[in-house]
């Protein structure tokens, strides 16, 4: 892939990346692209699901956890462990 379409991709939104990669998906189940055009629209697929997946691994390292006492009271919060 070429180095400029990588840096495309990782300047995306999460939502704008998502998009652009259900649209390829739809293109390439439908089957009338041609074979040469399916490879290519296929490898920006693989790096847009690369860019979604980095990008909800970096929100869910955001997301906090709402901490309790005995009771149920909400203490504090922290970090969420997302392993």
């Amino acid at each position: 892939m070429a180095e400029n379409t990588q840096t495309d991709v990782e300047k995306l939104s999460f939502e704008r990346a998502l998009e652009e990669l259900e649209s390829i998906v739809k293109r390439l189940e439908d089957g009338k692209v041609p074979l040469e055009e399916s490879v290519a629209i296929y490898e920006r697929g693989e790096a847009l699901k690369r860019r979604c997946e980095e990008l909800l691994r970096h929100a869910e390292a955001r997301v906090e956890k709402i901490t309790t006492d005995a009771s149920g009271r909400p203490t504090g919060t922290e970090p969420l462990d997302v392993q």
